[in-house]
């Protein structure tokens, strides 16, 4: 153990106070001992902590202590030295003693080595089998619920599929969750006809393919004997029903024939239904009703044929609204669901598509409307049989035109409440035209009588309207009121070819009968006779079709085109009859000559030089302006004027027409006056030629002049009578 003072202590024989060595080297120890000294740092950690000891001990700096510190430090040393010896031996037995326990536990250990060793070959193929065991079971229960989430959801239970195909079970909500769940199963198999193992696959589908085709026939069988005892008067149909008519849509053929079956079980009742409300008593959609027996059958107004249409009518029209609203639910507001159960199961059915290269999407509307015709088909051909049987035993042109409004008027109600293309809309159509013929044979039937009727067709001896167009005229009013009042403003208004709805009954109960009174004139002896008689007949059927815009639109303007003309032939026989009666027809055929000489100078026979033109020198030479002549002529005139006009319109009384007379006479007269001016004009004009003075007609000038003034006033009036009368 190194001392604490080994820097400061030496032995006797180097030791710088040796009196052995030599002052050089004593000199050097010392001067090594000092500078060691000196260079000795007390800051240093180690010679602080020593005398910190040295303090605690309480070694006092002295020469005896400075002598035996050192062996005191060395005592200590080796006593310490000696403790450690001791307490290692303690450690060594100790660690003997473990060493002996080590080696025991290694002998126990070796030895259960050695039986692990023989534990673990006696137990590895043991371990092997169970590990093999366990991956099995591990497997086989993976596989077990595998099998059962693939039974719970392809297989279905007998129990159910009892309720799905057993006609024993009801259609209910259990039979729609089972269809549903098989419908599932059916669709879902396509995905293990995706796998490598499709056996399984097209098992399964063709067994659920199997049950669906068992639950369709009998949700089909179910459907029909529903509608067998339906009754629609409910105001809402079974809501089993509609939604078994929503599944069975996915199979369309089934869904059709359903369809089918409720058409002809619905025509079957409505038509005993029609028949009880036609023979027997009060009765609804679905047969006879207890009701009012006040309310008598139809079939007792079966004598006007009106009333007995109108009746009919009234009840296939009620019959087809109380449809339409029992089946619109099914079809309107269950349609979105109708139209996709048949797109779903037109791909399941492809030969129930119509046309392959075209898409069909179901129109409820338009369904709701076909299946209403087809429940009133029955009740369609009996109506038809019914209306043209009465039809044809009534012979009153008036009663047929008015049933011929009534099926026009329930022809557009039809039309809005099925469709323009359902067959009860064509019904309706055709009896129209059934009735509408029947009319027009009624009034060529009358044609031909009147023809065969000579004394009919005599003209009477006042020239009136002949009493056949009167009686015709007034059926055609009664026509025409019944028109105006049946139909709307857009029924009235003329088409491009300036016709209307009316313009056949015209042509049918008008233009004959006018045809046939103009021909009759031809038995009028007189020209003058003829035109007042055809002028009157014209007249009176102008004023019969006036009032109505939808009969004047086609027939008034040829009538005012012919009225137009027979005042012409009015206005020349007045003419004539005023040149006549007054003598002045003699004097103007005398000056006709020089007339035509006057006028051709403008004409091309004053282009030829050999015709000799006679002179107004020579017009005293003629017979008719001698004097005794013109005084005959004057006094013949002077009588006429006074009472002229009385006797003009006395000529024209049997026009029935006071303005039409007051207006050609007053346009007779005025040609009168113009026609005796002219007279009056050559005879002063041959006088000035022969340079005397003109022979004085007497007061007929001053009279003729002053009718001519007046006539000139009256002429503005009577036309504007005229036009308004036009």
């Amino acid at each position: 153990m190194t001392s604490y003072f080994q820097p400061g202590v030496s032995n006797g024989a180097n030791s710088p106070a040796s009196p052995l060595s030599p002052p050089a080297q004593r000199s050097t120890a010392l001067t090594n001992r000092l500078t060691t000294v000196l260079s000795a740092s007390y800051a240093d950690s180690d010679i602080r902590d020593s005398l910190e000891t040295l303090n605690i001990r309480g070694v006092h700096n002295s020469a005896e202590t400075r002598r035996q510190l050192r062996l005191d430090v060395q005592k200590e040393v080796v006593d310490c030295n000696a403790e450690i010896v001791r307490d290692f031996g303690k450690v060594a037995e100790q660690l003997q003693r473990i060493g002996t326990v080590i080696t025991a536990l290694n002998q126990t250990c070796d030895d259960m080595r050695k039986r692990i060793n023989l534990a673990k070959q006696d137990t590895t193929p043991v371990l092997e089998e169970a590990n093999v065991l366990m991956a099995q079971r591990k497997e086989t229960e993976t596989k077990q619920q595998l099998l059962d989430a693939f039974s719970k959801h392809y297989i279905i239970p007998e129990e159910d599929l009892m309720i799905l195909m057993s006609a024993e079970e009801p259609v209910d909500e259990r039979f729609f969750d089972v269809l549903a769940r098989v419908k599932q199963v059916h669709h879902d198999c396509e995905v293990l006809l995706g796998g490598e193992n499709q056996r399984l696959g097209l098992e399964l589908m063709e067994l659920s393919t199997r049950n669906l085709n068992s639950a369709y026939q009998k949700l089909y069988r179910w459907v029909q004997k529903e509608f067998r005892s339906l009754n629609l008067e409910d105001p809402r149909i079974s809501s089993s029903i509609r939604r078994a008519l929503r599944v069975l849509a996915e199979r369309p053929s089934l869904f059709h024939s359903c369809l089918d079956f409720f058409a002809e079980a619905r025509d079957y009742i409505l038509s005993d239904a029609f028949h009880y409300a036609l023979t027997d008593a009060v009765s609804g959609a679905n047969g006879p009703a207890v009701g009012d027996r006040s309310v008598k059958p139809i079939e007792f107004s079966a004598h006007d044929p009106l009333r007995y249409i109108g009746d009919m009518l009234a009840w296939v029209h009620s019959t087809t609204v109380s449809e339409r609203e029992a089946l619109e639910s099914l079809f309107v507001d269950d349609g979105d669901e109708l139209a996709r159960g048949i797109q779903a199961g037109l791909s399941s059915e492809p030969w129930s598509r119509i046309d392959e290269d075209q898409e069909e999407t179901f129109d409820g509307r338009k369904a709701l409307s076909d299946l209403v015709n087809r429940d009133l088909t029955g009740v369609s051909r009996s109506l038809r049989q019914r209306v043209e049987l009465v039809i044809q035993s009534h012979d009153d042109p008036v009663t047929c035109f008015k049933v011929v409004n009534l099926l026009s008027f329930y022809r557009t109600t039809f039309t809005k409440l099925v469709g323009s293309q359902s067959h009860l809309v064509d019904l309706i159509q055709n009896l129209e035209k059934f009735t509408l013929g029947h009319f027009e044979t009624l009034m060529r039937d009358q044609i031909s009588a009147l023809a065969g009727d000579p004394v009919a067709l005599t003209p009477p001896e006042d020239l009136s309207p002949p009493q056949f167009l009167l009686d015709a005229l007034e059926g055609l009013s009664l026509l025409m009121k019944t028109h105006e009042g049946s139909v709307g403003p857009e029924d009235l208004s003329p088409d491009s070819n300036n016709e209307n709805q009316f313009t056949s009954v015209l042509r049918a109960a008008f233009d004959p009968f006018l045809t046939l009174a103009r021909s009759s004139s031809d038995e009028l002896k007189t020209t003058t006779a003829q035109t007042i008689y055809r002028t009157n007949i014209i007249l009176v059927a102008r004023e019969t079709l006036s009032p109505y815009p939808f009969a004047s639109a086609t027939h008034v303007p040829p009538l005012s085109a012919a009225l137009s003309t027979l005042r012409n032939d009015l206005l020349d026989t007045q003419h004539d009859f005023l040149l006549e009666t007054s003598g002045l027809q003699a004097l103007l055929e005398a000056l006709e000559p020089f007339s035509r000489t006057k006028d051709s100078e403008t004409t091309e026979e004053a282009e030829k030089p050999d015709q000799q033109k006679p002179h107004l020198a020579d017009l005293a030479t003629l017979p008719a302006f001698q004097p005794e002549s013109l005084i005959t002529s004057s006094q013949q005139l002077d009588d006429f004027l006074p009472s002229a006009l009385m006797d003009a319109t006395d000529n024209l009384k049997r026009v029935q027409s006071v303005s039409l007379v007051q207006s050609v006479t007053e346009d007779a007269i005025e040609a009168f006056c113009r026609d005796f001016e002219f007279v009056e004009g050559m005879i002063i004009a041959a006088d000035e030629a022969r340079g005397t003075v003109h022979v004085n007609l007497g007061t007929g000038g001053s009279v003729i002049s002053g009718r001519s003034g007046r006539s000139g006033n009256k002429t503005e009036a009577s036309q504007k009578a005229e036009d308004e009368e036009a």
